[in-house]
């Protein structure tokens, strides 16, 4: 063996043994969280068959039949400013994902010097000689002065730098993936937040509707027991009704009239409330409204489970969350390797502007290669490959219990349509029944044989029956609408397709000269 091959093996072996001692003391091994089993074969609460995805917003708005609420769920996919701030952070994803990408692609860029020294002149004293000494005589000497001139200096240079980092670990590849996983996440948020907004709009008209249908009813009732007072009156006016009679059915109007006023509130607060869905002034917009009795109740079927986990935004953003970390993770781990990071410069230099560019021998050239390899940091690269490491932990959980959520939300919500119905039926029953008491009651208060008590035990009956029924309606026709987010809101595999072309496309655009 050479000396020169000697050499060299001794120097692989010394960079080996360094590599060793600096990676001894890390922990780099990773096991990573087991995700969530297969879900369940079929939803508790409906028949185990396939059905496909239901429609977006605004097909969905349209089931219901009411052209004011499908004009108010079009303007809100429109003009939300909910779905505005999604749409940006859209943007900035594809930006971040341009941004941490960057490391892949040398950098390049122009150096120009144009530099004057100027050393200033001085004078000076070289020395003094002696013709000879006479101790009776006065002694003959002579100096010698030199002045310096002033001098400038001019450098000048133009010339391009260029570094690059090979990436051998591939830390900056999965830097850059993060990044364009996250862009992913971003759209898949944009879906949730118009999935969430198209919910409020519809609640916020269901409970404009109900608002006015309780009015409808206070007002009924209150004119029902204003009725009752003057029968009541019309009897003491012939003795056949006390001081008492006349005070019980007056606390009966007076609270029949009290409930004016709260519903009254919630009517013109919900319809302000829609007006923030909408992106506007609540003095801008007016809501017709009219009756929860006169909307179509949507028929929907949820399908399996496995379909509605892949029509859920939410779960392919907790999804893509996950993935995008894991690529932290490698980032982290790549960390603890050697760099190797390459720079060089080539360019004109010369003393005078006008050779800068005509001598050949003005060219300058500077190749350099710089190997980093971390020895001791105070456990820091560790600490943040634990980080990472903990972080993908925390995402993998978060992502099981999204799937848990999603399937508990969809059994919630066709629980709450099938129970809501059942309720309706019954306080419908109840509210024919009511009605009937009551009729019955105020035929034999005008023959004179009724009690009071029984009278007024007849009224609140009917009165809180039928607003009992009317906040049931409005928690079915809500229930429809929790199971239209509960399914993922028209949201499909196939749009997640196209979620993700479409980030890879914003990727690929404006990102700058490199291939």
């Amino acid at each position: 063996m050479t000396a020169s091959a000697l050499s060299r093996s001794t120097r692989l072996a010394l960079a080996a043994a360094t590599l060793a001692a600096a990676l001894a003391g890390c922990d780099l091994e990773w096991d990573k969280p087991k995700l969530s089993a297969p879900p369940p074969a079929r939803f508790v609460e409906a028949k185990p068959h396939p059905a496909p995805s239901i429609s977006g917003g605004r097909d969905f708005a349209v089931k219901f039949g009411s052209k004011e609420l499908t004009q108010l769920v079009e303007r809100a996919l429109d003009d939300n400013l909910d779905i505005a701030a999604a749409i940006a952070r859209i943007a900035e994803a594809d930006a971040q994902a341009r941004i941490s990408s960057a490391a892949l692609w040398p950098s390049v860029s122009m150096t120009d010097i144009a530099r004057t020294t100027r050393t200033p002149g001085t004078t000076i004293n070289v020395g003094s000689a002696s013709s000879g000494f006479n101790p009776a005589t006065s002694s003959t000497s002579t100096s010698t002065t030199t002045t310096a001139r002033a001098r400038n200096f001019g450098f000048f240079q133009l010339g391009l730098t260029a570094s690059y980092e090979v990436d051998f670990w591939g830390k900056n590849e999965d830097a850059s993936m993060a990044a364009r996983i996250l862009a992913n996440v971003s759209r898949f948020d944009r879906n949730v937040v118009e999935i969430s907004t198209v919910a409020a709009v519809l609640n916020a008209y269901f409970q404009v509707l109900t608002a006015q249908d309780r009015l409808r009813i206070a007002r009924q009732n209150v004119t029902i027991a204003q009725q009752v007072m003057d029968a009541i009156n019309a009897r003491l006016e012939v003795g056949v009704a006390t001081v008492l009679d006349i005070s019980q059915q007056q606390t009966i109007l007076a609270q029949q009239q009290a409930t004016i006023p709260p519903l009254e509130q919630t009517l013109r607060q919900t319809r302000n409330n829609l007006s923030v869905l909408l992106g506007q002034t609540p003095e801008s917009m007016t809501i017709k409204g009219g009756s929860l009795t006169q909307l179509a109740f949507p028929r929907i079927a949820p399908g399996l489970p496995s379909e509605v986990l892949l029509r859920r935004p939410d779960v392919a953003e907790a999804e893509a969350r996950l993935a995008s970390q894991e690529f932290s993770v490698l980032q982290a781990r790549a960390a603890f390797f050697p760099s190797l990071s390459l720079t060089s410069l080539y360019g004109f230099q010369s003393a005078l502007l006008s050779t800068l560019l005509l001598r050949p021998d003005a060219i300058g050239l500077q190749l350099a290669g710089t190997l980093t390899q971390p020895l001791f940091d105070g456990w820091n690269l560790q600490g943040q490959y634990d980080f990472q490491k903990g972080r993908y932990s925390e995402l993998a959980a978060l992502y099981r219990k999204q799937i848990l959520t999603a399937l508990s939300e969809t059994e919630n919500a066709l629980i709450a349509i099938r129970e809501t119905d059942r309720q309706m039926k019954f306080l419908s029953v109840a509210v024919s029944a009511a009605r009937r008491a009551l009729d019955a009651a105020e035929m034999t208060l005008r023959e004179g044989t009724i009690d009071i008590v029984t009278l007024a035990q007849t009224q609140t009956s009917y009165f809180q029956t039928q607003d009992q029924l009317a906040i049931a309606r409005l928690s079915h026709f809500q229930a429809a609408t929790s199971l239209y987010q509960a399914l993922g809101g028209g949201w499909s595999p196939t749009t997640r397709e196209i979620e993700i072309a479409r980030s890879n496309a914003a990727y690929e655009a404006d990102r700058g000269p490199w291939p």
